[in-house]
């Protein structure tokens, strides 16, 4: 474990969400060790009511005056044209003082850091960090601290801490998104708002029909607390422990922060009463401990109930800061010698100075007038602790010259806690820095594909490369092997997560399909890198890695990634802005969310999964595929692909070169004909999804 990480036993920091002003008063009262909020543009959480620039140096300078480090939030993926507004709100963040930010872009995250090296950048829950690897990646990045996903058992968070070079921050409290954080495409490709925008229309938290009856909401997890493994999570010896609540009130806030101060303080977990109150500040039926614990099943889901929406208006209306902090006075008064105070806190000292006090000819001070004077604190974040006067006989000086002396003191005692920064404005230029090639002209096709069975001679002679999961590679007999590679190139697609107990035997899989010839490999998640060299293969990138601009193309060739497959988020005027060698998907279903929680006992049975049919279906009558992932995780798929075969002339226009294919559900007869569709350049015959332009 690396010097800067917090050491097994001490207590971590306490973070928690700031959606508003008022939340941000809320969260200092509570006794937060600091807060993270967004700005009015590129944060996660596009719908609470954040802060524009005036209220963020307010509001972390008035963090900062209690102690209250701010993490401001640029956590969301960035287009080209962005970039430069993005870096200004970065170099303006810095500016009001920020702490750090929580960035999820990795392309933006290099632009800051080449541009603001001073500024601490910590790896946002959105970038898909669940091992210690990707903390050496992000390390190499710039990247101080990483927010791991959320679906971490505690022994993997231990590993964590104990392997990553960089400091590790989990969530403990709140709400849990069912799918793995920054893998959710529902709300963006089905309704149109982007999560990875900031902008989720929380599809998971809709009806969807269960034949088997269980849950007429099989996506809808309860609200996550840790409150009873507080002693667990001190040991695991975690960074940064972290609230959700950005769209919550002031009074949620407000409620959670205290009860964790208190658990966190006295280092022990929540009692009865206190996991009701936090159930009443809000709840989706109780709670779950379900990923931390690896007990994972149908108990994790909830809806929030009317009853516990009563119990949330009950909560006692927030109005405002009444914390004070100890503050040490001692004043100086001689003959002959300026005045000076000293004001100091547990954290910061500093000292004024003021007239010479001249004698006195009628009433000379006292120390009670002294002390009256001095303890006027009024509206600041201090009250007196210990007040000292030293004060020589006969002396006089003016109550305005007090008051004066105080407020210097206490306004530079403030400008010491609120830390400068050497960038003076937001006045930054963005100085692109593209990767070394330009687009290749020539068209290169790639498919990924479920199962052996769909790797039909078709697809083998138009495609040049062909993913397949590692199973279905050892499967194959050397005939079959001998065959295939005669007319394609074959590929490993890496499962899309991988958690530290899970690599090793990942690892040997790679080993042995790289003794049978393989090279490539596809992965959609920087942590998964090291697997991909320690195996000797090309590592090839994902739409898993969510690239949306030039300079994360950039970072991933720097990295050692070819070929990044772009997030299909894009549009065709969006991809033909980035520069580099990529591929775009132009034909599949494509995933649109990667559930820890196998959602499809919830909907259907262990057959039906085998024979991969099960499915969600929506209040429309809309049917979702939903195909079995390693390790009992699942991978919900689009109710329609996007077709592009009939629009090729649109990619040629759009320097749309690299082509990928995702087939799921289709049958090899299937796959031959969209083979020849796009090799004849037939019209849709169905219900698809296209590429916007």
């Amino acid at each position: 474990m690396s010097e800067n990480m917090t050491q097994i036993g001490r207590l971590p920091e306490l973070l928690c969400p700031a959606g508003s002003p008022l939340a941000l008063d809320a969260a200092i009262e509570g006794g937060a060790d600091a807060v993270y909020l967004g700005g009015l543009g590129f944060n996660a959480r596009m719908n609470a009511s954040n802060f524009d620039r005036e209220a963020l140096i307010d509001g972390i300078r008035r963090a900062h005056a209690y102690g209250v480090k701010v993490y401001l939030t640029l956590n969301t993926q960035v287009y080209d044209r962005e970039l430069a507004d993005y870096l200004r709100a970065a170099a303006f963040a810095q500016h009001a003082g920020a702490d750090a930010l929580i960035v999820a872009d990795l392309g933006g995250a290099a632009a800051i850091h080449r541009a603001l090296p001073e500024l601490a950048l910590h790896a946002s829950t959105q970038a898909c960090a669940h091992s210690a690897a990707s903390g050496e990646v992000l390390s190499k990045m710039g990247f101080s601290r990483m927010v791991v996903a959320r679906e971490l058992p505690l022994t993997n968070l231990q590993s964590a801490v104990k392997h990553s070079p960089i400091e590790i921050e989990a969530f403990i409290h709140g709400a849990l998104c069912v799918c793995h954080s920054g893998g959710c495409l529902f709300s963006s490709l089905v309704g149109g708002r982007s999560g990875n925008r900031g902008e989720c229309a929380q599809p998971c938290r809709l009806p969807y029909r269960t034949p088997k009856g269980k849950s007429d909401y099989p996506l809808s997890l309860k609200d996550l607390s840790l409150a009873r493994h507080v002693p667990s999570l001190i040991d695991a010896g975690l960074a940064s422990l972290k609230i959700e609540g950005r769209m919550r009130s002031p009074e949620y806030v407000l409620t959670v922060a205290r009860i964790w101060r208190c658990l966190l303080d006295e280092r022990r977990g929540a009692n009865e009463d206190e996991m009701r109150q936090l159930a009443e500040a809000f709840s989706r039926d109780g709670f779950t401990d379900g990923y931390f614990t690896s007990r994972i099943g149908h108990k994790m889901l909830g809806v929030r109930s009317e009853a516990d929406k009563q119990a949330g208006r009950s909560l006692e209306p927030f109005r405002g800061i009444t914390r004070r902090i100890p503050l040490d006075m001692k004043l100086t008064i001689r003959r002959d010698h300026p005045s000076k105070l000293t004001v100091s806190t547990d954290t910061a000292s500093f000292t004024a100075t003021g007239p010479i006090a001249a004698p006195a000819i009628n009433a000379p001070l006292d120390e009670q007038t002294v002390l009256r004077q001095l303890t006027k604190l009024g509206s600041t974040p201090y009250h007196a602790r210990d007040c000292r006067i030293d004060l020589d006989d006969g002396l006089m000086l003016p109550i305005s010259s007090l008051n004066a002396l105080r407020r210097a003191a206490i306004e530079g005692l403030q400008a010491q806690t609120n830390t400068t920064t050497p960038t003076a404005s937001d006045e930054i230029t963005y100085v692109a820095q593209h990767p070394p090639g330009d687009r290749a002209t020539h068209t290169i096709r790639s498919a990924c594909m479920v199962s052996v069975a769909q790797l039909t001679t078709a697809a083998q002679n138009y495609f040049d490369i062909c993913y397949l999961p590692a199973e279905q590679l050892l499967a194959l007999s050397p005939h079959a092997w001998q065959e295939i590679v005669s007319n394609t190139e074959l590929g490993v697609v890496l499962p899309p997560v991988i958690m530290d107990h899970e690599r090793e035997g990942v690892a040997s899989q790679l080993a042995m399909i790289a003794k049978q010839g393989v090279r490539h490999a596809l992965l959609g998640n920087i942590g998964h890198l090291s697997l991909v060299n320690e195996a000797g293969l090309i590592a090839d990138g994902d739409f898993r890695l969510n690239v949306t601009n030039s300079e994360s193309v950039g970072v991933m060739e720097s990295l050692g990634i070819h070929t990044p497959i772009l997030s299909p988020e894009l549009s065709l005027p969006q991809i033909r802005d980035i520069r580099g060698n990529v591929r775009t998907i132009v034909y599949g279903r494509i995933p649109l969310m990667l559930l820890e929680k196998c959602v499809i006992r919830e909907i259907s049975d262990c057959k039906t999964c085998d024979a991969g049919r099960a499915a969600l279906v929506d209040r429309r009558g809309t049917v979702f595929p939903v195909l079995r992932s390693p390790d009992h995780r699942n991978i919900i798929y689009n109710s329609v692909p996007t077709y592009m075969a009939d629009a090729q002339n649109q990619l040629t226009r759009y320097r749309v070169g690299g082509w990928h294919f995702i087939f799921s559900i289709e049958s090899p007869f299937e796959i031959d004909r969209i083979v020849a569709a796009y090799q004849s350049g037939q019209s849709a015959t169905s219900a698809v999804r296209r590429i916007g332009t």
